[in-house]
């Protein structure tokens, strides 16, 4: 209007044009996004039912969206990386949860019911907890009753919920509270050996229906549980076995269990697993699983410790009993790297995102700075 030709020419062939530009590139931007998914759904699909039914069930997405024959066909190799040395006993548990799963077994009884013998710690309770990880994947899917708890007559009924009238009514059962709140999950009895014959009448009807009726005389289901029973009974006389290399025949294996179960009971068992004795080259492998779980740990603080090999020998050698098998180790790292660890973190000679390396002379462990790790 005012023949400003200049800044007309200006709009129309610089501003203007640097704005369509600008334009264009954000539709084709929207365009990309638009492609791959709308930002609101219009309809609901299979992995929005597993995240409701996963909040309900305590059944992790993950799991319930893998394919249950690649998990099922892999669950040996899993298992491995936690429990050491003992690849007969997981493939005979593997092979009863495939079972089931391939619905060859009564399906009116829970997944699997096993006895595991053996020594002490040569993993049959780790065995369970890696159990509860892989197929509910969280180990607070385990519950474990300790069975030497349950010697008494008058203690069995902690395990159902006392009947009306009686102390304890409101708070409901040990064992059915547990199962009824989270119905997936692995069932430990430790040294079921140790308890009252009473308790045997519980489990025969779990194995056998699959259910059991607590105190408040509700129906508890537990035919999503598997039921371990850990057993130390003839533990002498695998070590009898292992002395003079002879193997322990399922026929043997039975024939000690008779001396405290009855027939009614052992013959509703999946399997008896036997344990082995830890070798020393075990007892390394475990410890790098135990320094892993070290690391994640001190990740929370941004610290990471590296061992040698020299260091992981000196923590097999501290931690290696034949008789109590992994149990030590435990406490060799407490003992060796825990304990030194935490006095020279508060001592402030080492801090955020260090990493320590470790190493071994003869009578300790030796710790120094060795860079800085990548925190992301």
């Amino acid at each position: 209007k005012r023949g400003d030709l200049g800044k007309a020419a200006e709009l129309t062939y610089g501003v203007l044009n640097e704005l369509k530009k600008n334009l264009d590139e954000y539709n084709e931007k929207l365009k990309e996004i638009q492609e791959d998914g709308t930002m609101l759904k219009q309809k609901v699909d299979s992995e929005d039912i597993a995240e409701v039914v996963s909040q309900w069930t305590g059944i992790p997405v993950s799991k319930m969206m893998e394919s249950e024959r690649e998990k099922l066909l892999k669950m040996e190799e899993r298992l491995k990386k936690r429990v050491v040395g003992q690849d007969q006993a997981l493939k005979t548990v593997s092979n009863a949860i495939r079972r089931s799963r391939a619905g060859i077994q009564d399906p009116d009884r829970p997944v699997g019911v096993f006895i595991f013998m053996g020594p002490t710690g040569v993993g049959k309770t780790e065995t369970a907890k890696t159990l509860a990880e892989f197929l509910f994947d969280d180990e607070d899917a385990m519950v474990r009753i300790d069975m030497s708890e349950f010697m008494e007559k008058h203690s069995v009924a902690r395990l159902i919920g006392a009947p009306p009238g009686y102390v304890g009514f409101e708070q409901g059962g040990l064992l059915t509270e547990a199962v009824r709140r989270r119905p997936y999950s692995v069932i430990l009895f430790d040294e079921i050996e140790k308890a009252h014959p009473e308790v045997f009448n519980i489990l025969l009807q779990i194995m056998d229906d699959g259910r059991l009726t607590d105190g408040h005389g509700r129906t508890v289901d537990f035919k999503n549980t598997i039921i371990i029973m850990t057993s130390n009974v003839g533990s002498d006389y695998i070590l009898e076995s292992r002395e003079v290399e002879e193997s322990l025949s399922q026929e043997k294996v039975m024939k000690i269990l008779r001396n405290y179960f009855k027939p009614e009971f052992l013959n509703r068992v999946d399997d008896i697993v036997v344990y082995n004795f830890l070798e020393k080259e075990q007892i390394k492998d475990i410890v790098e699983i135990q320094i892993r779980r070290l690391n994640k740990t001190l990740s929370e603080h941004n610290i990471k410790v590296d061992l040698t090999k020299e260091a992981k020998e000196f923590l097999a050698e501290k931690g290696f009993d034949p008789q109590f098998g992994a149990r030590p180790l435990n406490r060799a790292i407490q003992k060796y790297i825990q304990n030194p660890l935490s006095l020279k973190i508060l001592e402030g000679k080492f801090m955020d995102e260090d990493l320590i390396r470790v190493d071994a002379d003869s009578s300790k462990l030796n710790f120094e700075k060795a860079g800085k790790i990548k925190v992301s």
